[in-house]
């Protein structure tokens, strides 16, 4: 049983302002397996306070500073990825071997790329006759999800140190074990007092007074669109810089050609990973009609492979992270059936075996029509849905008409007609045979948010833009 009750501010440990504590449930037993303090709005004003008192010092040090600092971060999480990825593993079901591996391998993964980017950062630049000077934009509260908590730290916290901002972090408290780890590792890693603080708690408790705080300059937040929407309206009375990562319903085409059986099986297996709990998932996969018999067939042979079980075990999916999340998707499954799709795999209930925890049966659905609700709406659970297509036009016609835009796919091999369907896609970003950088921009157009992460364009959502004007370069005497 974890005991976390004390947050980190100002550079030490300190008792929460409230005696008040919440339990963390194991999906994978039900059953508590820890108990964290919970923070009030008072903790959010020591917090956002000792943030604000760090910032002129932070702000002004200097890109060799920035870098010592994370490299430092980077040998402590090196020294900790073990203790992080048993953290997940209990917290919110992930699989030993994906703990270890992807979860754990995403936050490191950003923070050598958050290295590299600020090694040959341009924080100042000629233009004419100005200097346009690209400055941290102050105090930033980061508030992520439980999905992917090691991804979702690094790609907010990472940049704003790398930026000179100070920030308060909020994990989600589905998922509070691994912000504590890793609040832990900036400690020993020797990150400024203030610099880095952690309040842990829900969202009206501390989200809510974080968000509007009037002395945060920045809000980024990871989550639901719903959620999302709630958090630019309490921010907004601020005026304050709002960045979102919000949700996703990602279209997968997959084209006609040698591959596509391949493909098929793939896309099944993509999605299904973290219990398909992912807002870039391949959720929809379009086929051509005329294929839809051989992807039914590719994706039944597929779904075995897909294994579910304790995730301490060799499964490949544990459980989904929580009793709600479990009860939505089941709802989804049966409105799925409710509606005419036909069900390929899976179905409602726990897979065969499983009578205790919030386990999923690894769902996919052909024929389905975009108009149904497993098409439009965010399942986050194992369940992949597969449509019919005439031709390219219409498949990016459907591919388009969704109310998200954070993330696609494109499956064939033919580079070049797959680079041109890419380019059609309104979305964030698209992967096109799987291909995977942490260089790449990561965000999303519509519903799905705002702003860009991930690389050297996840450090511009923190930097103010200023231009110095009469700032004649200096004349060249060289000749």
């Amino acid at each position: 049983m974890r005991e976390y009750r004390k947050f980190y501010i100002g550079g030490r440990w300190v008792d929460s302002a409230q005696s008040a504590t919440f339990d963390v449930i194991n999906p994978a037993t039900e059953e508590v397996c820890g108990t964290v303090a919970s923070g009030s709005a008072a903790d959010v004003d020591k917090a956002v306070a000792a943030a604000r008192q760090a910032f002129g010092g932070w702000s002004t040090s200097t890109v060799e500073e920035r870098v010592e600092l994370l490299q430092n971060i980077s040998a402590e999480y090196q020294n900790r990825s073990g203790d992080l990825a048993a953290a997940l593993t209990e917290e919110m079901g992930a699989p030993t071997a994906l703990a270890n591996g992807f979860q754990v391998g995403l936050g490191a993964g950003h923070l050598g790329t958050a290295i590299e980017a600020l090694q040959n950062f341009m924080f100042e630049e000629q233009r004419g006759e100005s200097l346009v000077v690209k400055e941290p934009v102050g105090v930033c509260a980061l508030i992520t999800p439980w999905n992917w908590p090691m991804n979702q730290i690094a790609v907010k916290v990472f940049p704003a140190l790398a930026t000179g901002c100070t920030m308060v972090l909020k994990p989600s408290e589905r998922s509070p074990f691994t912000g504590q780890v890793f609040a832990e590792i900036l400690d020993a890693a020797g990150v400024p007092a203030g610099v880095f603080n952690l309040v842990q708690g829900d969202g009206p408790s501390v989200g809510v007074p974080l968000s509007g705080h009037p002395d945060v300059d920045m809000v980024s937040f990871t989550g639901s669109t719903r959620a999302g929407i709630d958090i630019a309206k309490n921010a907004a009375a601020g005026v304050k810089r709002v960045t979102q990562e919000l949700g996703g319903k990602g279209p997968n085409i997959v084209l006609d050609d040698d591959d596509f059986a391949e493909n098929v099986s793939k896309g099944v297996v993509t999605m299904m990973l973290n219990s398909g709990q992912t807002c870039s998932a391949p959720s929809r996969m379009l086929v051509p009609n005329g294929r839809m018999e051989d992807a039914i067939a590719a994706a039944k042979d597929a779904a075995p492979s897909v294994t579910v079980g304790d995730p301490s075990g060799d499964f490949s999916i544990g459980p989904v992270v929580s009793a709600s999340q479990f009860e939505k998707i089941q709802g989804l499954i049966q409105q799925g059936i409710d509606d005419g799709a036909t069900l390929v795999t899976g179905g409602p209930g726990r897979p065969e075996g499983l009578t205790k925890g919030f386990y999923v049966q690894p769902t996919v659905f052909a024929d389905v029509k975009n108009d149904m609700a497993i098409a439009r709406e965010e399942i986050f659970g194992p369940v992949l849905t597969i449509l019919g297509y005439e031709d390219i036009d219409h498949a990016i016609e459907i591919a388009n008409d969704t109310e998200y835009g954070l993330a696609a796919f494109v499956a064939g091999a033919d580079l070049d007609k797959a680079r041109s369907v890419a380019r059609r896609i309104r979305a964030g970003s698209v992967a096109i045979n799987d291909a995977f950088d942490f260089c790449a921009p990561f965000g999303g157009y519509k519903k799905s948010g705002n702003g860009r992460e991930w690389g050297a364009f996840g450090f511009d959502d923190y930097l103010e833009i200023k231009g110095i004007l009469g700032y004649r370069p200096a004349p060249d005497v060289s000749e």
